[in-house]
């Protein structure tokens, strides 16, 4: 197969409408340029982004959206200027496929806040003028740049999720230093980056504990996932017991919640990173000015620290908590996401599944 022709078809999964319903959708790839890699997707993970766009939830989809951003693959064809990457290797690629290379985040490698904004891996504008189709697909055309190497002894299945879910946590706890051995970690929500908080919160050797509102998750949550502590957050005995004792506390709950209980189990300079999505942000400046507190928002991250991040779990053999799915089960997955039912993470195993 010769992807230098726009002729190929790549086959995949798109929603055509707001209903987010996917089913099969055949499309044509951009021909591979001199610095990108085509990919052969062999998995992706799903994330609440492809719920948000294929169901049009902030008005700007672009059907049929194919949508996808934890993705893993093998590399089966590299452009003639490529360097870091040959055919056959294994690859990730993030929630983005391109940026301006030229402003002062791309030139510090924290793409993902480029000025001229980062090109989104799906429903975004492509080089060519193309609406960027996402992972749910047989292969993928990126600039070398935003793609990852991935160790040969990482499994491609677990790989996936790092993609989004992991460095969207990765990401804050290395700028604010929450990687200092003995320091103590709160995190808020244990879904599909809760669960990836806790497991960098031990491999960084900080004592954890999981702030959630359902009792069901404890026993998982001390037992497979390691975590020292489980507190019901809508215990206020429970959470009396914890003020002032965090140093920093990761926030990944989108749905709407208080502020004020949580900043108040920080302790002095303790830091409140949020990387969940809820309607609004409202706490008191007493919680924040009264113990020098920092308030900080994140998303996902730049190319270095993506790279950081995969070798770091490679090193540290941490993997994430996934339900690998075929193709066919997408729309429920997403469906079972909406419900947060799923422990942690669906990881679609495109290479077998999509025919």
């Amino acid at each position: 197969m010769d992807s230098r022709t726009n002729a190929e078809d790549c086959l995949g999964w798109a929603a055509t409408d707001p209903s987010g319903v996917l089913s099969p959708y055949k499309f044509s790839r951009r021909p591979i340029g001199s610095d990108d890699l085509s990919i052969k997707i062999t998995h992706c993970g799903v994330c609440y982004a492809d719920v948000i766009w294929s169901r049009n939830m902030h008005g700007d989809s672009m059907y049929p959206l194919v949508p996808g951003h934890e993705i893993a693959g093998v590399v089966r064809e590299v452009g003639s200027n490529v360097q870091r990457f040959k055919v056959g290797d294994p690859v990730g690629v993030g929630t983005y496929v391109n940026t301006c290379r030229d402003c002062e985040y791309c030139n510090d490698g924290i793409e993902v806040q480029c000025e001229k904004g980062a090109v989104s891996t799906f429903n975004g504008i492509d080089v060519d003028g193309t609406v960027t189709k996402g992972g749910y697909s047989s292969f993928i055309v990126v600039h070398e740049r935003y793609c990852f190497k991935i160790p040969n002894n990482y499994p491609l299945a677990s790989a996936a999720p790092l993609l989004c879910a992991g460095i969207t946590v990765y990401s804050p706890m290395i700028r604010h230093n929450m990687n200092q051995p003995g320091k103590s970690l709160g995190v808020i929500g244990l879904g599909g980056l809760g669960h990836m908080a806790v497991k960098f919160g031990k491999a960084f050797g900080l004592n954890v504990t999981v702030l959630s509102t359902s009792i069901s998750k404890k026993e998982e949550a001390l037992k497979l996932l390691g975590a020292d502590k489980f507190v019901i957050s809508s215990d206020q005995e429970q959470m009396k017991g914890l003020s002032k004792s965090l140093d920093f506390i990761v926030d990944t709950a989108s749905g709407d919640h208080s502020f004020d209980p949580y900043m108040s189990l920080l302790k002095t300079a303790g830091i409140y990173a949020l990387v969940g999505f809820p309607s609004e942000v409202k706490f008191s400046p007493a919680s924040l000015n009264l113990g020098m507190k920092t308030f900080a928002g994140s998303i996902t991250g730049g190319t270095k620290l993506i790279q950081e991040m995969i070798d770091f779990c490679a090193a540290q053999k941490i993997y994430p908590q996934i339900e690998v799915i075929p193709i066919q089960y997408a729309t429920e997955a997403l469906e079972r996401l909406v419900k947060r039912d799923v422990k942690y993470r669906f990881v679609i195993d495109i290479e077998n599944s999509l025919k």
